[in-house]
């Protein structure tokens, strides 16, 4: 018999789930509440990396999402969603310089490839950097750091699924579960329709707390806010990840950069209607940080601007595979979703076709979150 799949959230874990599941054989029907890409994954600033990624678990997961990366975009003629360019980062006072040398020392005792370079050498990388924007070294190089397009690999993916019969749901929103005998046996839309399930992935991003909820599970979530402003296209030479002190910025495609910083995610603004807005003089601030650094880009304005919500689980590692109290219920759900997303939603969907990845997901489970009588109880 072939399975019956329900994925909910067409974001890149939910692109990616889908598209492995339908690979494997299964019969998917993916759901969600708006368009695909049209939540977190089309506001995220998508860079690839695991050199800010603890404990070691968290880190080796992030590295095999960077291979798998690498392997779909060279299996896939044609790929365009995939550029690893690397990652400058550098540091303007002692106590962060310090913080820059640990996690460097740190990510190379890992065996993770980072380096040290000096001005003339980033230079020679990024000839269009303000030099006196630079320190004359202790500038951390991670060269196989880089990022993706969201939407152009969802694209990809949600394409490759359903041309093995695949159906998308979009604009139709979870609103229940029929749960019997702890198994989902159902999932309810809004609009009225009854999609039966063999099993069901929960892939919703920042609703995934809420999601879990509709099976009778408790997903604690902290979710943030992440602003990112998008310029218009500039005639500057910007080919890698820039993590400067007051900036940063990476290509956005067309000429365009994109600039993020943490400062500015505080700057989210929402009204009693909930219209959300973000305070326009912390978006001229990281404009004008944004020239300083690359004085070419003068003349560049704000094209748009977006908020996206970071779907973080309650202790800020994934949340992935079945549940025990519920064996047809699985997740997918974690910050860092473009790294992690075509090699974990690989593993998850592995596991719901009844394969043992164990060994890969044992670490990011929901029953670290339950209490250890429960936990003792379901074993």
């Amino acid at each position: 018999m072939i399975p019956k799949v329900v994925v909910i959230g067409a974001g890149v874990y939910g692109a990616a789930v889908t598209a492995s599941l339908t690979r494997r054989g299964a019969s998917v029907v993916l759901v969600d509440a708006g368009a695909p890409a049209g939540g977190t994954s089309g506001s995220t600033f998508s860079w690839t990396n695991s050199s800010t990624k603890h404990p070691r678990s968290y880190h080796d997961l992030g590295v095999a999402g960077m291979e798998a990366h690498r392997r779909l975009a060279a299996r896939v003629p044609g790929s365009d969603w995939y550029h690893e360019g690397g990652n400058l980062q550098w540091a303007d006072d002692d106590d962060e310089r310090a913080r820059l040398r640990r996690k460097v020392g740190g990510v190379l005792d890992y065996g993770y490839e980072a380096r040290w370079l000096s001005r003339a050498e980033v230079l020679r990388l990024e000839p269009d950097i303000a030099p006196g924007e630079l320190p004359a070294d202790g500038i951390a190089y991670f060269p196989r750091e880089g990022w993706i397009e969201p939407a152009r690999l969802i694209g990809y993916l949600l394409s490759s699924a359903v041309s093995r019969g695949a159906e998308l749901v979009a604009g139709d929103a979870v609103i229940g579960m029929v749960t019997t005998a702890a198994t989902v046996r159902a999932v309810r839309l809004a609009s009225g329709r009854q999609l039966s399930a063999d099993a069901v992935v929960n892939c919703a991003g920042p609703r995934a707390g809420a999601i879990a909820g509709l099976a009778g599970l408790a997903l604690p979530m902290r979710n943030t806010r992440g602003v990112l402003v998008h310029t218009s296209p500039v005639a500057v030479s910007v080919s890698r990840v820039v993590h400067a002190p007051r900036v940063h910025l990476r290509p956005d495609g067309g000429g365009r950069l994109l600039l993020h910083t943490h400062e500015i995610d505080g700057a989210v603004r929402v009204s009693g209607a909930g219209e959300i807005s973000v305070d326009p003089s912390a978006v001229e601030t990281i404009l004008a940080a944004g020239r300083a650094l690359y004085p070419g880009t003068r003349a560049a304005t704000v094209e748009s601007i977006r908020v996206g919500e970071r779907p973080i689980p309650g202790d800020g590692l994934p949340v992935l595979g079945r549940v025990v109290e519920l064996p047809n219920f699985h997740f997918a759900v974690s910050h860092s979703g473009a790294t992690l997303s075509v090699h974990a939603g690989d593993l998850v969907a592995a596991e719901v076709l009844g394969e043992d990845r164990d060994d890969a997901l044992a670490a990011f489970r929901f029953e670290r979150f339950r209490p250890a009588s429960r936990q003792g109880e379901q074993r």
